[in-house]
Formats: C-alpha cells, sequence, structure tokens
C-alpha cells in the first residue's frame, strides 16, 4: 500500500468541505429558528383588521352603494309606513321618522353582522383562511379582525345614515350627546350580533345556506319587535313575541338614547344582548374554526 493512499475512513478534502458546509447551515437554520418570534396577537389583528378595511373601502362602487343601501331603506319604510305614526303609540315621537330611524340604525347593524359571516366564508372558499392556516397564526385573530373591520364599516354607515336622515327627512334627535350614545351602543350590538352569525358561516359550507339561514334569523327579529310600531298596537301572539325578543329592548334604548327621553332598564338589556351574543357567537366560531376545511 503506497503511503500516499488517503487513510481509511477519511473522505477527500471536498467531501469534507460539503460535509462541513452542511452542518454548517443546519446550524445557522437552527440558529434562526431559535432567534425567530411569531408576532404578537395584536399585530396580528391589526394587520388583518386593515387588510379587511382595505379590501372594503378600495372599490368605491362597494362603498357608495353599501352607504347608499340604508338610505333607500329608510326613504321607503318612512314614506311606506308613514300611517303608522297617527298611533297612539307614535304621536309623542313628533313624526314617525323619529320613532323608524333609531330602529332603523339597529337594522342597519343587524345587516352589516349579517355580512361579516358573508366575508368569512368568502374568503373560506377563496383560500385565504387556508393559507393563514398554514402560517403561525392565531385563528381567534382572523374572527377577531373581521368583526372589528366590519364594525369599523358600520360605524361610516349609521353616521352617514343619521346625517342623511337629518338632512333630507327632516329627523331630529335629542342631543348630540344623545345620538352619539345610541350610535356607541349601536355599534356595541352589531358587533355582537356580527359573532352570531360568524358563527353561522363556520357551521354550515355553502354560501347559499349562509343567506338562507341568515334572512331566517334576522327577519323574524326584526319585524317581530318595535321597530316599526309601537308593541301595543300589535296582534296578542306577536305582542308576546315582541316582548321577548331581545331586539326590541336594543331598539328601545336606541331610541330613547337619541330622542333624549328616559332609557330606563333598556340599555343595560341591549348591552347584556351585545355581551351575551358575542360570548356564544364566540365560543361556536372558535369551536367550528378549528375544524380543518
Amino acid at each position: 500500500m503506497s503511503k500516499h493512499a488517503a487513510p481509511r475512513g477519511r473522505g477527500s478534502a471536498s467531501e469534507q468541505t460539503v460535509r462541513l458546509s452542511a452542518v454548517d447551515i443546519a446550524a445557522g437554520r437552527r440558529q434562526r429558528q431559535d432567534g425567530w418570534s411569531p408576532s404578537s396577537l395584536w399585530t396580528q389583528i391589526s394587520v388583518l383588521t386593515g387588510r379587511s378595511l382595505g379590501s372594503a373601502f378600495s372599490d368605491y362602487r362597494l362603498v357608495f352603494f353599501g352607504l347608499l343601501q340604508p338610505i333607500v331603506m329608510l326613504l321607503l319604510f318612512s314614506q311606506v309606513f308613514s300611517g303608522i305614526g297617527q298611533l297612539p303609540g307614535v304621536t309623542q315621537y313628533s313624526g314617525y321618522i323619529n320613532f323608524l330611524m333609531p330602529a332603523t340604525l339597529v337594522n342597519i347593524a343587524m345587516t352589516t353582522a349579517m355580512s361579516s359571516g358573508v366575508g368569512l366564508l368568502t374568503e373560506i372558499y377563496t383560500g385565504f383562511i387556508g393559507r393563514l392556516r398554514a402560517m403561525p397564526i392565531t385563528l381567534g385573530a382572523v374572527l377577531v379582525a373581521r368583526t372589528l373591520s366590519d364594525s369599523v364599516r358600520l360605524v361610516v354607515q349609521l353616521v352617514v345614515s343619521v346625517l342623511a336622515a337629518v338632512v333630507f327627512l327632516e329627523f331630529r334627535p335629542g342631543g348630540v350627546l344623545g345620538i352619539t350614545s345610541a350610535l356607541l351602543l349601536t355599534v356595541a350590538v352589531g358587533w355582537g350580533l356580527s359573532w352570531i352569525f360568524i358563527a353561522i358561516a363556520t357551521w354550515q359550507s355553502k354560501p347559499e345556506t349562509m343567506q338562507a339561514v341568515s334572512f331566517i334569523v334576522m327577519f323574524p327579529l326584526m319585524f317581530g319587535s318595535s321597530a316599526y310600531m309601537p308593541v301595543e298596537a300589535m296582534p296578542g301572539w306577536i305582542r308576546v313575541l315582541s316582548t321577548i325578543n331581545p331586539i326590541t329592548y336594543a331598539i328601545d334604548a336606541t331610541r330613547a338614547l337619541s330622542l333624549g327621553m328616559p332609557v330606563g332598564s333598556a340599555v343595560w338589556a341591549a348591552l347584556g344582548l351585545a355581551v351575551g351574543t358575542a360570548a356564544l357567537g364566540g365560543w361556536l366560531a372558535s369551536r367550528n374554526f378549528r375544524r380543518a376545511r
């Protein structure tokens, strides 16, 4: 055996270099992984909320028709049901528009809450949620961001609707503080209701089913309440349903705050509605959302 032969158990210089390089790369990867930390929950919520807001306000046509829809609805209901203004329980409001406008605020909140579920279901079907599942993101942040972005959109719709009602329909709120409190309460109720519709979106699998279930939930609650006529003027069985309908208390509280009338316990009932629906819907949505789709 020649003395110039390479020792056994050792590779050539090039092989040793490759092995050392592989070890160095692996060590570098471990170092990067050890030094990396995921973003905070607040950062995740902020980024996802900003993305949803950017998507909602980037299309001017969507913004225009979204703001026009509650105004058209308010105009139609104020004219079609104007005769209700002569009923004994409505004359004290000095015009049917003053009775109707606070209820329309809650109606706008319910419609926006329903769109929260539709928007989440759209993101599921377009694959955006699937991409988020592959990232180190808390899934709860996705749901919270959706409700916050829609709450901001709700604020814009409510303010525009109130201004339009004041300018064009002679709506006369009781004062700036009162109408501001009514708007804040409406946003809280809408935020709570959005969790119910998000829970519906995480429970079923088709957009058509989502819309059908949402309308079944929304319309009985809205029309079986004190939104369009006083409870005393309703038939007996509808009166019973309106009395136990939680939306009735939200509307009564909003109506009293916006017109500067005594609120009684309606505000606390409305806040209880917001907290209760948020807790129930959040629990159901979180449980359903963890399932792989």
